[in-house]
């Protein structure tokens, strides 16, 4: 079940409500104000003018969930003697699964680990086994690129902890690689069965929304940019893009089009509640403006002269203010002008 994406920019939604209130202001004397106008007539309701930062946003549609999912194949030649339940979610140094009833923990990283390791060598890998060693509590061995005495003794103890051979040589086929602590997401292999072969695949263990993003629309993300994801019972949670993709996924035809994933990462989970696979609407802030002057779309009016114009109110008379107009966001309009300060009150049309 798929929400109707809301793409139009507020932008376009002002130059509609400037349409209207145009229509409204010239409805109002019969024809456009001029600026040489004064009146002591029946005031408007007002506004004030404010000084704010002034956002502009796209609205998409997105799905809540907990990401793509990744897939676990094993490297060793054992048989597969125990699998974790779907859901479970397993932290560093515990099992993933048992080959030979031999367990084959987590580890946290991002490097593939490709090689077996021993003393002498030294590399990026060597850095990442030793790591992991010292955030398990094994002492004595410095965290750097070299695979030292130090480093064999280490990995001797945590052999012995698992009850597999005290070789003191790391082989990467005895644990899993990630790069942080994973959720089961679904169950490949079987009991029974070699170990050798895709065996289960995992997810983050916290909820995102995955963003299948109109190329086209690809300048309003990036990394660390702010979002707010509504979600399907109207309430909406403060979230941030985490990862932007780089390789656009061709539309299944002409008239969709191509898209890049984009993850948005939420700040307070406890508000998402039991939701999983939920369609939900990302709000992506496209452009923004900070310290500026700004008033209700509706307080525009086109001028007989030309252009558009404040009714500023003082006391019981008014007049009509020329103004510029800059970003349009939120239901209200950037303006500037001789006499338009903070805290000028301006008409607004019932």
């Amino acid at each position: 079940m798929n929400r109707p994406t809301r793409t139009a920019l507020v932008g376009g939604s002002a130059l509609l409500a400037i349409v209207v209130v145009t229509a409204a202001a010239i409805g109002f004397g019969g024809k456009s104000p001029s600026t040489s106008s004064s009146t002591t007539r029946a005031l408007p309701a007002t506004a004030p003018v404010t000084r704010t930062t002034l956002t502009r946003s796209q609205q998409v549609n997105g799905v809540l969930g907990y990401g793509a999912s990744v897939t676990v194949a094993g490297r060793g030649s054992g048989t597969l003697t125990w699998l974790p339940r779907l859901g479970a979610t397993i932290k560093r140094g515990r099992s993933v699964y048992r080959a030979d009833d031999d367990p084959v923990p987590l580890f946290y990283g991002r490097l593939p680990l490709y090689r077996q390791l021993r003393i002498g060598d030294a590399g990026r890998d060597v850095e990442e086994v030793e790591r992991n060693l010292a955030a398990l509590g094994y002492p004595g061995l410095t965290v750097d690129h070299r695979y030292t005495w130090a480093t064999a003794v280490a990995v001797r103890r945590w052999q012995k902890d698992l009850g597999l051979t005290q070789t003191g040589v790391f082989d990467p086929a005895s644990v899993v690689i990630a790069p942080g602590a994973i959720r089961v997401a679904s169950l490949t292999g079987r009991l029974g069965t070699p170990g050798s072969g895709p065996i289960l695949a995992y997810t983050r263990t916290t909820k995102v929304v995955s963003i299948a993003l109109d190329v086209a629309l690809q300048t309003l993300v990036r990394r660390g940019l702010p979002a707010t994801v509504e979600l399907p019972d109207g309430k909406t949670a403060k979230g941030r893009i985490a990862e932007v993709g780089t390789v656009a996924t061709p539309g299944p035809d002409e008239q969709r089009p191509a898209t890049i994933d984009v993850t948005v990462t939420l700040r307070d989970q406890s508000k998402i509640g039991r939701l999983d696979r939920a369609p939900v609407v990302v709000s992506l802030v496209s452009d923004s403006v900070r310290d500026v002057l700004t008033v209700p779309v509706a307080a525009l009016a086109v001028l007989a002269e030309g252009g558009y114009g404040l009714q500023v109110v003082t006391g019981s008379t008014s007049r009509y203010v020329p103004v510029r107009l800059g970003m349009f966001g939120d239901g209200r309009v950037e303006v500037s002008g001789d006499g338009i300060t903070e805290g000028t009150r301006v008409g607004v049309p019932e």
